[in-house]
Formats: C-alpha cells, structure tokens, sequence
C-alpha cells in the first residue's frame, strides 16, 4: 500500500480485514489528497433529460456515453452515477474511478403533490456481485436523503444500513443531504444545512453532499457539525466557469473538503468539459488559485 500524502481515520465499523481495500479506495477517489472531486452525474432518473438537451446545452450532452468520454479524458476523483448506467457503459471505460449511486427518483412529482421519497433500487449484494464479475474500479456508494419530508425515515433506516454494508467491503460512502418537503422553507438555511450534515456523521458516512448556504462563511457551522465526515458541495446549475471556480475555492476556504459537480461540466462539450475537470482539480487537489484555475480552464 502507498504511503497516504493525508491523515486518514479509518471508521470502526470497517473490519480489520479490509482496511488496506478501504485505504486504496479513499486514495483512489481523491487522488491521494484526503479532498474529492466527484464527477456528479446521477440527473438522468432525477432530471429525465432536462439537463441534457436544450437551449445552451452542448449536443454532445444528449448521449449518455458523453460522462464516461469526459471521465475517462478529464481529471476527476471518482464518476457518481446510476448502478445501470455503469453496466450499459462501463466496460468501455474501465480505468475509471466509479460511485454507484443506489437510490433515485424522477422530479416529475413535485413536493406540492407529495413530500419526495427516493427509493433504494439496488441492494449492497447486487452491488459487490456486480463489482466482482465486473472487475471495475467501483470504490464508492451514494445515497440520498431527503430531510425534512414525511419519508425521511425510510431513506435514514436505509442510508444506514448501506454505509453499514459498504464499510463492511471496503467500500466508502457518500451521502447527499437536501432539506426538502412540504415542512422546509429554507433549504439553504445555515442551521439545517449543519444538521443535515451532523446526520450524516451520525449514521457514519465519509462524506456529505450538500448545497451550501447563501452565504458561504455561513457553513463554518456545517463544518463543525460534521465532525469527521467531510463536505462537498453541491454544484447546481451552469455558471460561467470564473464564477464557478471562485466559488468553489472560497468554499474549500471555509473547510469543506471538495466538490460535486454535474452539469457545470457536462453540459459543456467535451473539450470544454475535460479543460473544466482539469481547472477544478486544480483548485481541489493542488490549491491552486481561481485565476490559475480559469488558465487552465480557457488555455489563456
């Protein structure tokens, strides 16, 4: 095993056993900085096809294979997906770092009709049969809970129980948190965000995704409530690239510990989309500034 450049706690719930698979995987996902870049492309169930054709959309985005293409050229630390999508595509591109995203739901019902629930569609057991016989690189599981909605307590009993399993493979485990229901008013208020994110250092994940508060040194409180499960925040929509990466070092100032990012890079094409990974993993994994960062991004 390669000496880690980062401190890494390894959870108590990872049995002795598979902590060298538990480490390589860490490493893997955030380049051996301890920080994660993870390539968000989870909106094809979400979105349906919203995000990926219409007005300032590259074309290259209406094909599903245009992630992996970006994945494969780009500089990323893991792609986060559907568990289907990685089985149509993946063979193809094996010498990426995947987290299979187990639970998903469309946006078609919206929270004034029904508070949202997203169902878990596949287990931990199809998961390590798949990696298995696959032989790809899966080093990492995602979940989504939907705090605040009438079902958040399905989606906690199962966020639980597959952070439990995946540990028990070796596997880490990325929760992504949104307030969100008839109940929440504010989902960017900086006191729910910092619950969300003690919850998911209570039921024991790696990581958090969140969407950050409105003001961003806000999420200091986050970051405390976290404790050792670090932060990621969520990318939203498609901001010209300076924006984006401003916003992005100013979060990893306030401690967070990566990004997620989808369609500000997806949506691109893929020339654009590889040049942007490279320009965030700049900023992620070598600190390197927003105005070093856009160079990177525009060639200039």
């Amino acid at each position: 095993m390669a000496k880690l450049s980062f401190e890494l706690e390894i959870p108590a719930d990872v049995p002795r056993a598979v902590h060298d698979e538990y480490i390589k995987n860490y490493s893997a996902i955030t380049r051996n900085t301890g920080r994660l870049m993870l390539f968000a492309c989870d909106q094809k169930i979400e979105h349906l096809n919203n995000d990926f054709y219409g007005p300032g959309i590259a074309p290259d985005a209406a094909h599903p294979e245009h992630i992996f293409a970006i994945a494969q050229q780009g500089t990323i630390g893991a792609l986060a997906t559907s568990f289907g999508l990685i089985a149509r595509y993946g063979s193809k591109y094996s010498n990426i770092n995947y987290l299979v995203k187990l639970n998903s739901k469309t946006d078609l019902v919206k929270t004034e009709q029904k508070d949202p629930f997203s169902q878990q569609l596949w287990t931990m057991q199809d998961l390590i049969t798949f990696k298995k016989n696959s032989g790809l690189s899966i080093c990492a599981i995602g979940y989504t809970i939907y705090l605040g909605s009438e079902f958040e307590h399905e989606m906690l009993h199962q966020a639980a129980q597959a952070i439990f399993d995946a540990h028990q493979h070796g596997l880490i485990t990325v929760l992504w948190i949104y307030p969100r229901g008839k109940s929440i008013t504010d989902d960017q208020e900086p006191h729910l965000v910092a619950g969300a994110t003690g919850i998911a250092n209570a039921l024991g994940a790696d990581f958090v995704k969140v969407k950050p508060p409105k003001d961003i040194a806000a999420i200091d409180q986050a970051v405390k409530a976290a404790g050792n499960t670090k932060i990621i925040c969520a990318g939203g929509k498609m901001i010209d690239a300076a924006s984006f990466l401003q916003e992005l070092y100013e979060q990893l100032q306030h401690g967070t510990q990566g990004n997620a990012t989808g369609r500000n890079i997806f949506q691109k094409s893929l020339p654009e989309a590889v040049s942007l990974t490279k320009a965030i993993a700049a900023i992620v994994f070598e600190n390197k500034d927003p105005k070093t960062a856009l160079s990177i991004y525009t060639g200039k």
